[in-house]
């Protein structure tokens, strides 16, 4: 991951839905979990417009170790770093449409 100090990820793909969009995974191990989450699973739907273009939407949900009070500064930090990735990706695609 560039710019991070997370070196290694491991993902889980836990649902792929080639009709409706929509692509579910986890992170269930590496440094980003650290000592304080089990995983971090992550629900994707793109949704298509009707004039052209489509809609992403990401929903984040956090497993703790036991109970933990996860600090709203760490949860944007993590939204942040996934939009970022989202952003690289779209940018990718609309330079390389050929890609897919």
């Amino acid at each position: 991951m560039i710019g991070s100090q997370n070196k290694t990820a491991k993902h889980k793909v836990e649902a792929l839905d080639k009709e409706n969009f929509t692509y579910c995974y986890s992170i269930i191990e590496g440094e980003v979990l650290g000592t304080t989450f089990e995983k971090i699973s992550y629900e994707v739907k793109i949704t298509v417009l009707p004039l052209g273009g489509s809609v992403l939407k990401c929903t984040n949900s956090y497993f703790t170790i036991g109970e933990v009070d996860v600090p709203e500064k760490e949860i944007k930090a993590g939204k942040h770093k996934v939009t970022a990735m989202v952003e690289a990706i779209q940018a990718y695609l609309v330079a390389n449409p050929d890609a897919y």
